[in-house]
C-alpha cells in the first residue's frame, strides 16, 4: 500500500514534507494512510522511560514490538502522564481537541513498513477521535535505526510542535546524542538551550541514574525513570545549590547534595527542599534521627594512590559518608515500599514504609529550626543588602547625570527635588540607626554626622 501511493503522489507531484536526513534536507512525498494500519514506535523518545511502568508490557515491546499487546501498551502510554499512567495528559487531551476542531496539519513520518517515526501521539488521538487516515510522510526504504531516531529528534524539536517531550525522555534524548559522538553545542542548539543548561541536565541525568542504581534492593525491586519525572525544578536546584558549594568545599557539597536528594525521594515541597543547606544535616538532622534509621558513625580513611608506595589521600569526610548511606536506606525503602519489581513480601513493604515513615518524621522536625534560623539570617542581611541596591542606583545616577550635564538635558529643578528626598531618606535612616545599633562603626558615625549637619 505504501508502495502504491507512494507512486501515485509521484505521478502528481503531490504534497511534501522536508526532514533532516543524514545531514541534509529531503523532501517526502506525503500520502495518507489508514491510521489502524500504522504502527507505533516502540523506541519513540515520547515514553522512552515510562515503557518500566509495566514490567510485564516493556518485555513484551522488547521481544515482540509489533505484536497486539505491545501495541496496546504503547497507545496507552501516549495517551498517559508521564508520571501518573492512571490519568490522560492534559497535553494530550489538548492535540486531541485540535485535531477534532482542526484537523491534522503538519504530516507524520513513517517508514516503509509502516512504522510511525513521527506522529505516534497523533495518530494514537486520531484512532481516539474515529478518524480513518493520517497523512504522513515516508522515509528512504534504506533508513536504519540511527535514521529514524536522528528523524525523530530532529522533526519533535521544531518549535511548531505542541506536544514536548517529558522532562526525563528529554534527558534520555539528550543522552544518546552525546553518546553517539554530538557536538554538546550542536546539541544545545537543536534542544534550544543555553550549553550551560545543557551540562546541567546532564548531571542531572548521572545523579538519577546513580539513585536508580544505588535503589536496588537486590530482590528485582528499583526506583524508575519515572520517579523522577516530577521533580525537575528541585533537581535543577539541586545543581545550582551543589556547584556553589562545591567551588569552596567539595565534601560540604556531597553531604548537601545526599541530603537534598532524600528529601526528594521522601517527596518534599521545592520550598522545604531549599531549606536543607550545606550544614542541615550535621546541624538540625542528624541530632532528630531515630536509632532505628541512623547510620552507623564514620571514621575517617585514607585512599592510597597506585604506584606511589607510602602515599595516601585523605578519603571521604565521614559526614559525607553518613549522609550517603542514609540516603542509599532511603533509595531502597522507596524502591521496596513502591514494590515496582513485584518481588517485596508484605513484610518487607511494611518495614520499609515504616524507615520512610521515621525518615520524614525527623526530617520534618530538622526543618523547623532550620526555617526559623534561614529566615532570621534573611532578616538580618535585608537591610544591608537593600542599602547595597540603593548605592548601585546611585552609582547608575551618578553617570547619568554627567550625561545629561554633558548634552544639557538635566532638569536641575527635578534633580534638586529628588536630591531632598535623598536628604530626608537619610535622616530617617540615621534615626533609626541611632536607636538600633549600640556601637557604631564608621560608616553609621559618619551618617549619623551627616544627618546632624543636614539638620
Amino acid at each position: 500500500m505504501v508502495e502504491e501511493r507512494l507512486a501515485e503522489a509521484q505521478a502528481t507531484n503531490g504534497e511534501k514534507i522536508t526532514i533532516e536526513w543524514r545531514g541534509q534536507q529531503r523532501h517526502l512525498y506525503v500520502i495518507s494512510m489508514p491510521t489502524d494500519l500504522l504502527y507505533y514506535n516502540p523506541d519513540t523518545h515520547r515514553i522512552r522511560a515510562q515503557r518500566t511502568l509495566n514490567p510485564a508490557l516493556d518485555r513484551a515491546l522488547e521481544s515482540s514490538p509489533f505484536e497486539r499487546a505491545a501495541q496496546d501498551y504503547l497507545d496507552t502510554l501516549l495517551k498517559c502522564q508521564p508520571s501518573n499512567p492512571d490519568k490522560t495528559d492534559p497535553d494530550f487531551e489538548a492535540l486531541r481537541d485540535d485535531l477534532e476542531q482542526s484537523g491534522q496539519k503538519d504530516p507524520g513520518v513513517i517508514t516503509t513498513h509502516g512504522i510511525l517515526v513521527n506522529g505516534n501521539t497523533r495518530c494514537a488521538a486520531l484512532r481516539e477521535l474515529g478518524e480513518h487516515h493520517i497523512r504522513v510522510g515516508v522515509l528512504p526504504e534504506s533508513s536504519t535505526w540511527d535514521d529514524i531516531n536522528s528523524v525523530e529528534l530532529s522533526l519533535q524539536l521544531r518549535k511548531e510542535h505542541k506536544r514536548d517531550y517529558s522532562y526525563i525522555n528529554r534527558l534520555i534524548a539528550i543522552d544518546e546524542l552525546i553518546k553517539a559522538n554530538r557536538r554538546p553545542e550542536d546539541i544545545a542548539r537543536a534542544f534550544r538551550i543555553k550549553l550551560a543548561t545543557l551540562e546541567q541536565d546532564r548531571w542531572v541525568y548521572s545523579v538519577i541514574l546513580d539513585a536508580i542504581e544505588r535503589s536496588d534492593t537486590g530482590s528485582g525491586d528499583s526506583l524508575r525513570l519515572v520517579d523522577f519525572e516530577d521533580h525537575q525544578e528541585k533537581l535543577r536546584e539541586l545543581h545550582r545549590a551543589y556547584a556553589k558549594v562545591a567551588a569552596t568545599d567539595c565534601d560540604a557539597a556531597d553531604v548537601l547534595k545526599e541530603t537534598r536528594l532524600s528529601m526528594i525521594i521522601l517527596g518534599y515541597a521545592k520550598t522545604d527542599v531549599r531549606l536543607a543547606q550545606a550544614d542541615f544535616h550535621e546541624k538540625y538532622l542528624d541530632p532528630k534521627l531515630p536509632e532505628a534509621i541512623r547510620p552507623p558513625a564514620q571514621v575517617n580513611s585514607s585512599v592510597v594512590v597506585p604506584g606511589l608506595p607510602g602515599v595516601a589521600l585523605p578519603g571521604a569526610a565521614p559526614l559525607a559518608k553518613t549522609a550517603r548511606l542514609l540516603t542509599d536506606s532511603l533509595l531502597r525503602a522507596k524502591a521496596t515500599a513502591q514494590a515496582n519489581g513485584g518481588n517485596a513480601t508484605p513484610e518487607e513493604i511494611a518495614k520499609a514504609s515504616g524507615t520512610i515513615g521515621a525518615a520524614k518524621v525527623a526530617f520534618s522536625k530538622a526543618l523547623e529550626p532550620a526555617g526559623k534560623d534561614i529566615r532570621l539570617q534573611q532578616r538580618k542581611l535585608a537591610a544591608p543588602e537593600r542599602l547595597t541596591d540603593a548605592c548601585d542606583d546611585i552609582d547608575l545616577c551618578t553617570g547619568e547625570l554627567a550625561h545629561a550635564v554633558a548634552s544639557r538635558a538635566l532638569d536641575e529643578a527635578a534633580f534638586d527635588d529628588a536630591v531632598l528626598k535623598l536628604r530626608n531618606t537619610l535622616e530617617r535612616l540615621a534615626r533609626q540607626a541611632s536607636r538600633s545599633v549600640s556601637e557604631p562603626g564608621e560608616g553609621i558615625t559618619w551618617l549619623l554626622d551627616v544627618a546632624k549637619g543636614a539638620s
